[in-house]
């Protein structure tokens, strides 16, 4: 008899189908509320928490915003950053990627979908300023891939002041407008 409730085992679904991901398999968590792409190997390709799941589920049949899409302008844009896990952990870095309400943090140790973590980020124009910001893990890149070239974290904010923000959103948009009048 399998083992229902907290500690089972997680479940794994076999991608027969799809022929771009035949062979790897879905593994569900239902402990940990989350949902992981598995090539045939056993590597894990990603994760996505079971809320980001339901969310573009009910943003394909509402007229909803779902809480992880961007609301906000992102750029590609290597920043010093420093964070701090709730264990007390310190962690130096670098993010690859910025918006108003996100960072993608490089790393070959991604913390678990959902850690909360304190921020420190130093933005182009004032590298030895530090703003600082909280958030929490909202996805996982555990390898490269066709879509980010370094595996990492991507942090949706859950607090940050509103001036540091304004500061994020000021720099995205001065990068997306040199990028437009090179073109």
């Amino acid at each position: 008899m399998k083992k229902k409730g907290p500690g089972a085992a997680p479940m794994k679904l076999p991608v027969n189908m799809t022929k771009a991901h035949k062979g790897k398999y879905l593994e569900i968590n239902s402990d940990q509320e989350t949902m992981a792409l598995i090539d045939p190997s056993g590597q894990n390709l990603g994760t996505v928490t079971w809320e980001s799941v339901i969310e573009d589920i009910r943003a394909s049949t509402e007229k909803t915003t779902p809480m992880h899409v961007r609301v906000h302008p992102r750029v590609s844009l290597l920043i010093r950053v420093r964070y701090r896990t709730l264990s007390g952990q310190q962690i130096e870095g670098r993010a690859s990627g910025i918006g108003g309400g996100e960072l993608y943090i490089e790393s070959t140790a991604p913390l678990p979908v959902g850690s909360e973590i304190a921020i420190q980020f130093a933005l182009p124009e004032h590298p030895s300023e530090w703003l600082e910001a909280k958030g929490v893990v909202s996805w996982v890149c555990p390898k490269a891939d066709q879509y980010t070239f370094f595996p990492g974290m991507g942090i949706r904010f859950s607090e940050i002041q509103a001036d540091a923000r304004q500061r994020v959103l000021d720099l995205v948009a001065s990068l997306k407008q040199q990028a437009k009048t090179q073109v």
